[in-house]
């Protein structure tokens, strides 16, 4: 082999190495920045970690209160339904003290200030006067009997 030929494969080799030289340090100039860039978004995604601990906390808040809503409207339309049936219950009582004041003949029901009265509440083994201001004995079977 000549000495051109020598000289010319060991430029080649020179440039060959040369080349791989810097590829291998673009690369590893390369894979740094990449370490780089995944460290700042790391950076990036522990610094939203509070955000979304927060949106976390009142989505679960917004939860609590649309079941609290939901309770609350349930509650409003059982007390709405009870207030309707004791207004039935009223009115089949008030029903119930007309027809008895219709029968009694001490009771003026067409008179234009009537209003049926409740009876006072009494207690058992006690004597209460009835529509008519005697005494009711109610110590006997078959009580309300005037005395």
């Amino acid at each position: 082999m000549s000495t051109a030929t020598t000289v010319i494969i060991i430029v080649v080799i020179l440039v060959v190495a040369a080349i791989a030289v810097a590829a291998y340090l673009s690369s590893r100039r390369r894979h740094e920045q990449r370490r780089r860039r995944a460290e700042e978004l790391r950076a990036e995604a522990t610094a939203q970690a509070p955000t979304i601990d927060v949106a976390r906390r009142d989505a679960a808040a917004e939860a609590r209160a649309e079941v609290a809503r939901a309770e609350a409207e349930r509650a409003e339309q059982q007390a709405a339904e009870a207030r309707q049936g004791m207004a039935v219950e009223e009115a089949r009582r008030e029903d119930s003290l007309r027809t008895a004041d219709a029968l009694d003949p001490d009771v003026d029901h067409r008179a234009d200030d009537y209003r049926p009265v409740e009876p006072a509440p009494v207690e058992p083994g006690t004597a209460a006067p009835s529509p008519n201001g005697t005494p009711v004995d109610d110590t006997r079977p078959g009580a309300h009997r005037q005395v």
